[in-house]
């Protein structure tokens, strides 16, 4: 991979990162609900996932993904249901008084952090970028484990870069759902959005070739 197609991918890559996925979603809605510290720490949570691709994808294992219908079409039903049930919970929240919802950060970090985890790794979208995008940035006449190292780090910063400007997006609004009624709308629509998205994940089809 030549510095030239480094500097192509870079943007091409933060565009994905930075799409109003499940995942940036999901920070939005934390972030307004417990602050920005909680919602950035727990979106490393999809980092793990999305580390765990790359090297899937950097050993060849991914292939199998690509070959097999019913292993892709597992993996996105079990996303698009994961969503579902997440959105059904938005919907819903009691909306709670920001006061006690902040009583209950520290104990609600591993969990938010499990739920970036599942919802990274059950979106077929990220397994498309993974399988499909980022080979096309790789020379195959050079060695391709440290290409992928590369790629897989830049896509890693830049998801981290997200997860910090859709958690601050999300505290910006948490300035403005002071009214329990404004809350429990807010979780509304983030659950209506989710839902959507989760059923769009059965309309996502594996890569070709």
């Amino acid at each position: 991979m030549s510095f030239t197609a480094w500097l192509f991918f870079l943007p091409a890559c933060f565009a994905i990162n930075m799409a109003p996925g499940p995942n940036n979603l999901l920070s939005i809605n934390v972030a307004a609900r417990h602050g920005f510290t909680i919602a950035f720490v727990a979106g490393m949570g999809r980092l793990v996932a999305f580390a765990l691709m790359l090297v899937l994808a950097a050993t060849g294992l991914a292939v199998v993904l690509r070959a097999s219908e019913l292993i892709f079409f597992a993996i996105k039903l079990a996303g698009a249901a994961y969503l579902i049930w997440l959105a059904i919970q938005l919907w819903r929240s009691d909306a709670a008084p920001l006061n006690a919802q902040h009583e209950e950060d520290d104990a609600s970090l591993l969990r938010i952090a499990r739920q970036e985890c599942l919802v990274a790794a059950g979106n077929p979208k990220a397994i498309l970028v993974f399988t499909a995008f980022l080979p096309q940035f790789v020379d195959i006449a050079k060695p391709m484990l440290p290409q992928f190292a590369v790629l897989g780090a830049s896509f890693l910063v830049l998801e981290w870069l997200a997860i910090a400007l859709y958690s601050g997006a999300g505290m910006y609004l948490g300035k403005w759902l002071t009214r329990a009624g404004v809350r429990r709308w807010f979780n509304r629509c983030c659950g209506v959005f989710l839902g959507a998205i989760g059923m769009s994940f059965l309309l996502v089809r594996r890569a070709q070739g």
